[in-house]
């Protein structure tokens, strides 16, 4: 560890982890929510098809969360990290989201989306907090990456997603999963 990445890391309590385990989950939590995401949109084409807005619209999302999933597999190469073992969950439970989501129609794709991105949103902020000084070069990937999940949200709020039926139940649903799925990510 270079002096520069001493400084930049804040005191520690015994049992809080380091920051090279700190950085080993946000890579791991990160590609399965990558993962997730291009499995939820998945879903979300099986079952709105190629054609229509909200179809243009996940498959345009779809497109950078690939980018995504790749960049933070390379990641996970480069620096010896494992991935998550939910992986095999994340892939039939994403898939399952999506389609139940686009089953429920357009709107509710949106809303999935909009519900996910928001949850994404916070949890990439906290990391380039954290990350900032000690892994520059990570924390500004990981803020491209929140610039593009933002932009997703506002996209799945411009297509209608607060019209979804049942939306607080629904986008409280799924955050509250997404929330859970990262948790268990991390550690798992």
């Amino acid at each position: 560890m270079t002096s520069k990445q001493k400084a930049a890391e804040p005191r520690r309590l015994p049992g809080d982890p380091t920051l090279a385990q700190e950085v080993e989950r946000a890579l791991r939590v990160d590609h399965a929510g990558e993962y997730g995401a291009v499995r939820i949109y998945a879903g979300q084409l099986a079952v709105l098809g190629r054609r229509g807005r909200a179809a243009e619209a996940v498959r345009h999302m779809a497109a950078q969360e690939e980018r995504h999933l790749a960049a933070f597999e390379s990641l996970l190469a480069d620096r010896g990290v494992r991935p998550t073992a939910l992986a095999p969950v994340w892939n039939v439970a994403g898939f399952a989201l999506g389609a139940a989501t686009a089953l429920l129609g357009d709107r509710a794709a949106m809303a999935c989306t909009e519900a996910v991105e928001e949850v994404i949103d916070g949890h990439y902020r906290r990391q380039v907090k954290r990350l900032a000084g000690a892994e520059p070069k990570l924390a500004e990937t990981l803020e491209h990456f929140r610039g593009e999940e933002i932009k997703h949200r506002d996209i799945a709020r411009a297509e209608g997603a607060q019209e979804a039926p049942g939306y607080p139940v629904l986008t409280g649903t799924v955050r509250t999963a997404t929330r859970l799925a990262i948790w268990l990510s991390e550690r798992i």
